[in-house]
């Protein structure tokens, strides 16, 4: 049996809304499979939904620059929420996203063998800054988008960066997508861009959720009006994880694609970064951390 640890049941009660006993059953009958605990406590009924954020833990900033080469955005990470307000580090940070700009690149290892400053590439520098501040510190991700008219919205806290690729429109209308792409962070451009795949595993959990709500029933429904409510909620989905059918976040008496429509515009693409996205940090109670610097300092 899979080690179900405090952490994995933690985020199965994030994720679905549901009790810490059910999810604990779950993950055991899942064998520690969290993505399967979720489709099969939605098939029970047990969850109203899963929630597709990622854990979201690591610090850093997220940065950008423009040039003739584009917009760029970047994701440089480091351990603590003190060192990501650090003046030092941002201004790393700014400068490497700018040089990346100048320089046409995203790769990262392309970046560190830029030069930085005195003969210096991004990669000593960084180690310099590293061993000057005392904590890692990693340029993570670098996206960059050349289009007619890009669309830019980096949040207050500089958590969250979203660069869009329009077509027609102004500069306000692409920056208004971007800050809504920021906002309800939408998956897709449109429903027809839903992997095929995904839409059929949804599809499953739909079609056992509702044979399962049908044989409960006083009076079951017949198979083709149980094909309708799926196709209703399948369309829901596809319309809730993709932007264009998402309610406009600055109005939402109207959709994403009702205003392109009316700015003769159209979205081709998007890029939306959150700092640490995926990354699993580990917690440590204030006491034990104390404990070891104390340990560290003594050595």
């Amino acid at each position: 049996m899979a080690n179900i640890t405090a952490a994995l049941v933690k985020e199965l009660r994030e994720r679905t809304g549901a009790g810490m006993m059910d999810c604990k059953k779950a993950l055991v009958a899942a064998d520690g499979d969290i993505e399967k605990a979720i489709d099969d406590m939605r098939k029970n009924g047990q969850a109203k939904a899963a929630k597709k954020a990622g854990r979201v833990t690591a610090e850093g900033v997220i940065v950008s620059a423009s040039s003739a080469n584009g917009v760029f955005i970047a994701e440089i990470n480091c351990e603590t929420d003190f060192v990501a307000k650090d003046a030092s580090f941002n201004e790393f940070c700014n400068n490497v996203v700018a040089l990346a700009a100048e320089n046409n690149v995203t790769d990262v290892e392309a970046i560190k063998a830029l030069t930085y400053a005195n003969g210096e590439t991004v990669e000593v520098f960084l180690n310099n800054l590293i061993a000057k501040i005392g904590e890692n510190m990693s340029i993570r991700r670098v996206s960059a988008i050349k289009g007619s008219n890009v669309g830019l919205y980096i949040h207050g806290n500089k958590r969250i960066g979203v660069l869009v690729d329009m077509e027609g429109g102004d500069s306000a209308l692409a920056n208004d997508v971007a800050m809504h792409v920021c906002g309800l962070a939408p998956q897709y451009v449109n429903p027809s861009d839903v992997p095929a795949e995904q839409v059929e595993h949804e599809r499953q959990v739909q079609l056992e959720i509702a044979m399962k709500e049908n044989a409960e029933a006083a009076k079951p429904k017949p198979a083709e009006i149980v094909e309708k409510i799926i196709n209703g909620r399948m369309a829901k989905y596809t319309g809730e994880v993709s932007l264009t059918t998402q309610n406009f976040v600055k109005d939402d008496s109207i959709t994403v694609g009702d205003l392109l429509k009316k700015n003769n515009a159209v979205v081709k693409s998007f890029v939306r970064m959150v700092v640490g996205e995926g990354i699993e940090k580990q917690v440590v109670d204030f006491a034990t951390e104390v404990a070891q610097q104390v340990a560290a300092a003594q050595k």
